[in-house]
C-alpha cells in the first residue's frame, strides 16, 4: 500500500527529475511498476515504444489517465481507454523544433556525403580512393510531405540553409509555399522529408517511389510504416535513391538491417525529439495532463476529449 498517495507509473523510460515537480509531491511515482504497482496506478505516461492495449488496460483498474510523450498514439488503444473513460492526452509541439533540426540535419549531411567521407578518412583510403564530391544545399529543392508543427520548422530551416521548399499537405494552407501533389513532390525533391501520421498502408509504394528524382535523399524522422524499409534497401541498390535518413523503425530497438551498412544511409535511434529543452518540454506536458486529472481538471491535449464528453452527456 502507498499510504493513500496516487500512484503514477511510468512505462517506458521516463526521467524521475524531470516530471516529479509538475506531478507534485503528493504522488508517487513508480518508474519500474510492478503489477502491484500497475494495480494501484491512477496515472501513466507513456514513451518509447511501450504499447498500451487492452491487456495492459486490464492490469490498470484504477487508471484515471495516460499521457503518451509526443503525438503518436499509435501504440496506444484509444478507444479501450475511451471505454473506461480514461483520458489520452499527448505533448504536441514539445519536441517539434529538435525532430524538425534532426530531418534537416541528416537531410544536409547526406546531401554533403559525410557519411562517405568519414569513412574514406577513418579506413585509411584519402589518397587513395577517390573523394566523394559534397553536394550543394544552396538551389537545391527539399520537399516537405506534411506542414504541421514539424513540416513548418522543417521549412524555415531549409530557406535558412539556401534550399527551394515546396510541401505537400491536402489539410493545411502552406502560405507562400508551393503546394506540391504528392507525386509532383517526389518527383522534383533533391531532399524529401516525411512528416505525416502513419495510415493503415505506406504512403510511398514502390511506383511512387521509383518516381522519385535520381540521386534523391530521403528523410523519414515521422513514422517507419510510411515507407518499407525493404523497399528503401532497393532503391538504394538500384541507385534510384542517392541517400537515406532514418530515425524510426518498425521494431524498437531495430534489429540489425542491411540498409545499415550502406555508406549513403544514416540511422539514429529514435531519438531526434529527445534533446535537452524538448526532453524536459515533453515531460512537464505530460506530468502536467496527469496532474491535472488527478486534480479533478481534464488534461489540456486528449486526443479522445470529444467521444469522453459524448459519453458523459
Amino acid at each position: 500500500m502507498n499510504g493513500g498517495q496516487p500512484v503514477v507509473v511510468g512505462l517506458g523510460p521516463v526521467d524521475p527529475a524531470l516530471v516529479t515537480e509538475w506531478l507534485g509531491d503528493d504522488v508517487r511515482l513508480v518508474t519500474d511498476p510492478s503489477a502491484a504497482d500497475l494495480a494501484e496506478a491512477q496515472g501513466a505516461i507513456v514513451r518509447a515504444a511501450y504499447v498500451v492495449d487492452r491487456a495492459a488496460l486490464d492490469a490498470m483498474p484504477a487508471l484515471k489517465v495516460i499521457a503518451r510523450t509526443g503525438v503518436g498514439v499509435e501504440r496506444v488503444d484509444v478507444a479501450a481507454a475511451t471505454e473506461r473513460g480514461i483520458p489520452v492526452a499527448i505533448t504536441p509541439g514539445s519536441n517539434a523544433r529538435a525532430v524538425a533540426e534532426g530531418a534537416i540535419t541528416l537531410a544536409a549531411a547526406l546531401v554533403k556525403r559525410v557519411p562517405q567521407e568519414h569513412r574514406l578518412v577513418s579506413t585509411g583510403q584519402w589518397g587513395t580512393a577517390p573523394i566523394p564530391t559534397p553536394g550543394d544545399l544552396l538551389g537545391s529543392r527539399l520537399g516537405v510531405v506534411g506542414y504541421g508543427r514539424i513540416g513548418r520548422i522543417v521549412a524555415q530551416l531549409g530557406q535558412a540553409l539556401g534550399f527551394e521548399v515546396s510541401v505537400h499537405d491536402p489539410y493545411i494552407q502552406a502560405d507562400d509555399l508551393p503546394n506540391r501533389s504528392l507525386a509532383e513532390l517526389v518527383a522534383e525533391s533533391d531532399v524529401l522529408t516525411l512528416h505525416v501520421p502513419e495510415t493503415d498502408r505506406p504512403l510511398l509504394d514502390r511506383d511512387l517511389l521509383w518516381s522519385a528524382k535520381p540521386g534523391q535523399v530521403l528523410i523519414n524522422c515521422s513514422r517507419a510504416g510510411l515507407v518499407d524499409i525493404d523497399l528503401l534497401d532497393e532503391a538504394l541498390e538500384a541507385g534510384v535513391l542517392g541517400g537515406v535518413g532514418l530515425d524510426v523503425f518498425a521494431s524498437e530497438p531495430a534489429p540489425h538491417h542491411p540498409v545499415f551498412d550502406r555508406d549513403n544511409v544514416l540511422v539514429s535511434p529514435h531519438v531526434t525529439g529527445l534533446s535537452v529543452a524538448a526532453s524536459e518540454a515533453t515531460f512537464r506536458m505530460a506530468a502536467q495532463a496527469v496532474a491535472a486529472v488527478l486534480a479533478g481538471g481534464r488534461p489540456e491535449f486528449a486526443v479522445n476529449a470529444a467521444e469522453l464528453v459524448d459519453a458523459n452527456r
